[in-house]
C-alpha cells in the first residue's frame, strides 16, 4: 500500500505571473535607458561630463543587481506538512540541538536559559533529543544557570506534556495573555498545577538572577583565554516526590578552549565543536542550530522538519531545512525593518522552487552528514587527516544513524576528558574542518558561506514557512546595532565575492544558473552603497551648478525613466499589500535600504577589502540583546534612535543636508530661471528622498528627547556639506 505523503509543495502560479511579466516590462524599459545614454554620450558635443558618465555607470550597477535579484521572483513556491503521517516515536531519528551564546552581559543568561527550556520541550521523544548549549565567555554563571535550568525542566517539561502547552517558553508562557492550555477550558487541575509550576519558576529566576550577583562580581575568567569545560547536566532532586520518573532529555554545557595565540573562527568554530563533541556523546543525524535569543515558538517545528528528511524522495539530496527568522519584539511600524520581510516573505519562497534557501543562521534543521562531506572514506589514517585524531569521533562518523542516547552512568571522566580533546584550540591544525568539513571559516557569515558549498555540491534545502512561527527571537530595535549588525553581514557577503568562491567563478559551473544568480544577488548586495552614494550626491551637486542630468520633462525619454521609477515603486508596493503589510512598511523599507547603502554596505565593503588585502583582521562582536527602558519606549512610539556612532550617523546625516540644499536651491532655479522642464528629475529625486527620510530630517531639527540626532553630528554633517558644495562648485565649473 503506497504511503500518504509527509509534505506537499505548491507553486504560487500568480505571483509567478506577476513576477515575469513586471521582469519583462522592466528589463524593456532599462534597454531603452540605456540605448537614450549611449546615444547621448555618443552623438552630443561636446561629450558628456564626469558626474554624467558616473551616474550613467550607476544606473547600470543598480540594473545588474535588480537583474539578479528577479531570479527570486521567477518559482516561488509555498510547503505544507504533514507531522501526523510521520512513524510512531521510536521510530524517529534522534536530534541534537546547537544553541551559542557568546557574552553573558550581552545576552542575559536568563533569556538563553528560557532558550534552552524551550528547546527540551521540543514535542519530540526526550530519549530521542540532546540540548548542547555552547559558551564560548566560558561564564560560571551560564553554567549554573544552565544547572537551574535542569532543574526547573523536571517540572516543566512534565506540565507541558501533560497539559499539551503550545507556548513551551517559560518567560512567554508565565507572560502571555492568551492561554496555552489546548485541554478542557477553566480546569481546576490545569490551574492549580499552572500556579504550582509559576511558582517554581519564579524561584528558578530568583536563584539565577542571585547566582548573577554573586558570580558576576567575582568572575575573572577572559572570554578570549580560557580552558575547556564539558558538563553533561545530570543532578537529579532527591526530595521532590515522583519526579525521578520524568523522561528529560540530554543537557550539556560546552565552552571550548581559547587561546589569544590561537584563531577561533567565530560562530562557526563554536558549531564545529558541538559538532563533535555530541558526535561522540549522541551523534544524532539531524542538528538543529538556534542563536541564544531564539527560543522555540512551535514545539512541533522538529516533527515538521521530519517531514520533509524522511521523505525518501527527496532526503538523499535534502541537506537542511530553513525556518524564517521571525521577531517577538517588532513594534507595529517596524521602524528598523527588523521582522526582514524581503528576505523571508519574498525572496526565500522564490528561491525555494529552484534548489533551496540559503543557509540562515539560526532556526534550521541540518543533516549531520551533509556538514562531514564524502563518507565512502574507510582508510582509518586519512579519515584522522580529514577530521582530527580523536578515535572516539573517527569511530562515530559511520554510525551516524546510530543513535546513541547516553545514560548518566556514562557520563564517565574517560568521555568527558575525549569530549575536551575535541574542544580543544589545537584539535584543528592541520585537518579539513573549516576547509572542507564542518561549518566553513572563510567569512564570518558561516551560514550562507556553508549553504553555498552545500548546494554547489548537489545538495538541495527547504524553506518551511509554517503558520504559527517554529522559533521567535529578538530584533534589533536601535539603529547602532542595526547598522553595525549589517556591516558584519555585509563584510561576510563580500568577504566571499572577493574570495575564490565567488558565486560567479565558483558556482556558475555548480548550480544552475537561476541558483547561482540568487546566490549572486547577495554578493553583489554590498555594493550598493556605490550607486546611493553617487546619486544622492551627484544629480544634487549638478542641480545646483544648472547641469542637467535627466531628459527634460518634454521629452519622450523622460516617459523610461519615469516608467522604471514608477514601476519599482508599484512591484514593491503590491510586495507589501500582498503580504499584509501597510502602505507605512514601503517608506520603512526604503528609508533602512538607503541607510545601508551608505552606512553598513560601504563599511562593509571597505572592511572586506582591507581584509582581502590583509590589513585588518576578522571580527566579530554579538548583537546587544539587552535594551534599556528609553530604548525601548522610543522604539514602542515608533522613533528613530539616533544615539549612534558618529562614524554612522554621520554620512546620513550629511547627505540629508546635501539633499535639503539641493531641492530649496533646485526649486528657487526652478522659479527664478524658469528651467523647470529640465532640472525636474533632479529636483524629484533631492524630494523623494527627503520625504522617505522625514523622521532623519525629524530627528535632526524638530526633536529634543534622548534619541534626537547630536548636535556635533550635525555640526560636522553641515561642514562636510559645505566642503561637498564647494568642491562640487570648483570641479562642475571648471
Amino acid at each position: 500500500m503506497k504511503s500518504l505523503p509527509l509534505h506537499a509543495c505548491t507553486p504560487s502560479i500568480s505571483s509567478a505571473i506577476i513576477n515575469r511579466s513586471y521582469s519583462l516590462l522592466h528589463f524593456t524599459a532599462l534597454v531603452a535607458l540605456f540605448y537614450y545614454r549611449l546615444s547621448s554620450f555618443l552623438s552630443s558635443k561636446p561629450k558628456p561630463s564626469l558626474p554624467y558618465l558616473l551616474v550613467f555607470a550607476s544606473e547600470m550597477l543598480l540594473s545588474i543587481i535588480w537583474l539578479f535579484d528577479q531570479a527570486y521572483m521567477w518559482r516561488p513556491v509555498s510547503r505544507t506538512t504533514f507531522p501526523e503521517r510521520l512513524p510512531e516515536d521510536e521510530e524517529l531519528p534522534g536530534i541534537d540541538v546547537f544553541i551559542c551564546t557568546a557574552d553573558h552581559k550581552k545576552e542575559p543568561p536568563l533569556e538563553v536559559m528560557n532558550t534552552v527550556l524551550s528547546a527540551m520541550a521540543l514535542d519530540y521523544p526526550p530519549d530521542k533529543l540532546s540540548v548542547y548549549l555552547s559558551d564560548d565567555g566560558s561564564s560560571s554563571l551560564t553554567l549554573q544557570g544552565m544547572r537551574e535550568a535542569w532543574l526547573f525542566a523536571r517540572s516543566w517539561l512534565p506540565f507541558c506534556r501533560r497539559f499539551g502547552i503550545k507556548i513551551r517558553c517559560p518567560k512567554v508562557y508565565f507572560s502571555s495573555l492568551e492561554d496555552n492550555y489546548s485541554g478542557p477550558l477553566h480546569s481546576l487541575e490545569y490551574e492549580e498545577e499552572k500556579e504550582k509550576i509559576k511558582g517554581i519558576y519564579e524561584l528558578f529566576k530568583e536563584r539565577v538572577n542571585k547566582a548573577g550577583e554573586i558570580i558576576g562580581s567575582e568572575e575573572a575568567t577572559s572570554s578570549k583565554d580560557h580552558p575547556p569545560v564539558i558538563e553533561v547536566i545530570n543532578d537529579e532532586p532527591k526530595n521532590v516526590a515522583g519526579i525521578r520518573q520524568a523522561k528529560m532529555p540530554l543537557l550539556v554545557y560546552v565552552s571550548r578552549e581559547k587561546r589569544p595565540s590561537h584563531s577561533h573562527h567565530f560562530k562557526a568554530g563554536a558549531l564545529n565543536v558541538l559538532l563533535r563533541v555530541s558526535g561522540i556523546m549522541t551523534n544524532s543525524p539531524y542538528i538543529l542550530v538556534l542563536d541564544c535569543d531564539m527560543y522555540c515558538n512551535d514545539p512541533t517545528s522538529a516533527r515538521q522538519a521530519m517531514c520533509f528528511h524522511l521523505d525518501p524522495k527527496i532526503s538523499p539530496s535534502l541537506a537542511f531545512i530553513q525556518f524564517p527568522q521571525k521577531f517577538h519584539n517588532i513594534n507595529k511600524n517596524d521602524i528598523y525593518d527588523g521582522q526582514l520581510r524581503k528576505l523571508f516573505v519574498i525572496r526565500w519562497p522564490g528561491i525555494d522552487g529552484l534548489q533551496g534557501p540559503v543557509l540562515s543562521g539560526t532556526g534550521f534543521y541540518m543533516k549531520r552528514e551533509a556538514l562531514y562531506g564524502n563518507l565512502s572514506e574507510k582508510d582509518v589514517m586519512r579519515l584522522k587527516q580529514s577530521f582530527g585524531h580523536s578515535n572516539e569521533f573517527i569511530m562515530s562518523i559511520h554510525k551516524i544513524y546510530q543513535y546513541r542516547a547516553i545514560k548518566n552512568t556514562e557520563s564517565s571522566s574517560k568521555l568527558q576528558e575525549e569530549a575536551k580533546f575535541l574542544s580543544s584550540c589545537t584539535y584543528e591544525k592541520n585537518t579539513l574542518w573549516g576547509e572542507q568539513m564542518g561549518f566553513l571559516y572563510h567569512s564570518v557569515v558561516e551560514d550562507y558561506f556553508t549553504g553555498f558549498i552545500l548546494h554547489c555540491k548537489g545538495k538541495t534545502s527547504v524553506f518551511c514557512n509554517p503558520s504559527k512561527p517554529a522559533f521567535l527571537g529578538s530584533s534589533t530595535t536601535n539603529l547602532n546595532d542595526l547598522l553595525v549588525q549589517g556591516t558584519r553581514w555585509n563584510s561576510g557577503l563580500f568577504e566571499v565575492t572577493l574570495s575564490k568562491f565567488c558565486p560567479f567563478i565558483y558556482g556558475l559551473s555548480r548550480m544552475p544558473l537561476l541558483q547561482t544568480m540568487c546566490y549572486g544577488y547577495l554578493a553583489l548586495q554590498p555594493l550598493y552603497f556605490l550607486p546611493l552614494w553617487c546619486l544622492a550626491t551627484l544629480p544634487q551637486l549638478c542641480l545646483l551648478n544648472g547641469i542637467p542630468i535627466y531628459p527634460q520633462v518634454s521629452s519622450s525619454w523622460f516617459m523610461v525613466f519615469s516608467f522604471i521609477f514608477l514601476a519599482s515603486l508599484l512591484k514593491h508596493l503590491e510586495e507589501i499589500l500582498s503580504t499584509g503589510a501597510s502602505i507605512q512598511t514601503l517608506l520603512n523599507e526604503q528609508r533602512v535600504w538607503m541607510m545601508k547603502s551608505v552606512t553598513a554596505y560601504t563599511f562593509g565593503s571597505l572592511d572586506a577589502i582591507m581584509k582581502c588585502f590583509g590589513m585588518r583582521e576578522a571580527s566579530f562582536l554579538p548583537t546587544n540583546k539587552v535594551a534599556d527602558d528609553e530604548q525601548v519606549a522610543l522604539y514602542q512610539m515608533g522613533k528613530l534612535n539616533f544615539q549612534a556612532s558618529t562614524m554612522i550617523l554621520t554620512p546620513i546625516i550629511t547627505l540629508i543636508i546635501l539633499n535639503m540644499v539641493s531641492f530649496i536651491g533646485g526649486v528657487a532655479r526652478m522659479f527664478i530661471a524658469g528651467s523647470w522642464n529640465e532640472t525636474f528629475g533632479q529636483v524629484f529625486l533631492s524630494l523623494y528622498i527627503l520625504m522617505v527620510n522625514y523622521p532623519v530630517i525629524e530627528g535632526m531639527l524638530l526633536r529634543k528627547d534622548k534619541g534626537c540626532v547630536p548636535t556635533p553630528v550635525t555640526l560636522l554633517s553641515l561642514v562636510i556639506t559645505i566642503f561637498l558644495l564647494c568642491l562640487g562648485h570648483m570641479t562642475l565649473s571648471w
